[in-house]
């Protein structure tokens, strides 16, 4: 656990950094390891989905948009809760940004080390499952099991939709899902996007049987807790923590953030 320290000012936050509302997930990880931690959020929900856009511009938006969302939370810690963006720019933003960049990358180690009949699936975008990065964590760390990777790209606007207070369509759901049946004694799925945690009971309720599910936001999280240090909590209470867009008009985004303790979204330029 990070040090808390009674009193004094409330310290720079730490931004997440996503595509849409898929880091909230991690911003749960984050709140349950250090309830104390301030926070920002920014998402390019302008651009979304990522999986569909060429790698040069997505490149060069994402360290436009985090450059200047940097710029205007003041951030200590920039977390990067994107495996499309993690893959593409974590170099690029190093170099660009003078604060720690943390980045994401789906969960096939722990779930590696978890799984007991050594079967597991990487449930993820397209842009995920089909990277090299992808290719190179597999073989480094799970060398010894099966990995399946299913493609489910549409759970994305699902968590999307989700979030923005409209209901979940349960075919789309189980059509996601349902390669998993094929796949002989698995037991674990890795949940490669960080949207789909937002989704996990309802994953959970349809999917063909049981398993157990893993994500990254518990190990951002344990990375970030290392990169922070210690965090003052505030002398008072300093109300719902910033968060920008570059769409912030979209409907349903403000219900959103609220949901995570975050205010309306403000606008912020991919300039």
């Amino acid at each position: 656990m990070v040090a808390v320290a009674a009193g004094g000012a409330v310290s720079r936050p730490v931004l997440v950094f996503d595509s849409g509302v898929g880091g909230l997930s991690v911003v749960t990880a984050l709140r349950q390891q250090v309830p104390g931690l301030p926070l920002a959020y920014v998402c390019d929900n302008a651009a979304l989905p990522y999986g569909t856009k060429p790698d040069s511009w997505l490149l060069r938006r994402i360290v436009d948009v985090c450059v200047a969302a940097v710029a205007a939370s003041d951030a200590r810690v920039l977390v990067v809760a994107c495996n499309t963006a993690s893959t593409l720019a974590l170099e690029a933003l190093r170099e660009r940004l003078a604060i720690p960049v943390v980045g994401t990358v789906p969960a096939i180690k722990p779930a590696a080390q978890l799984s007991r009949t050594g079967v597991i699936a990487l449930l993820a975008t397209t842009a995920t499952v089909t990277r090299p990065y992808t290719d190179r964590l597999i073989e480094e760390f799970a060398g010894h099991c099966t990995v399946a990777r299913v493609a489910a790209d549409p759970l994305v606007a699902q968590a999307e939709r989700w979030l923005a207070g409209e209901p979940l369509d349960a075919r789309v759901l189980a059509e996601c899902l349902a390669p998993l049946a094929a796949i002989a004694r698995l037991d674990t799925v890795v949940l490669g996007c960080t949207h789909f945690p937002l989704l996990r009971e309802s994953l959970a309720a349809v999917a063909p049987g049981p398993v157990h599910w893993i994500d990254s936001g518990d190990a951002i999280a344990r990375r970030v807790v290392q990169v922070v240090g210690e965090v003052p909590l505030p002398t008072v209470s300093s109300g719902a923590f910033l968060s920008w867009a570059t769409a912030p008009d979209n409907p349903g985004l403000a219900r959103a953030f609220s949901g995570f303790g975050f205010q309306p979204p403000g606008k912020i330029s991919e300039k």
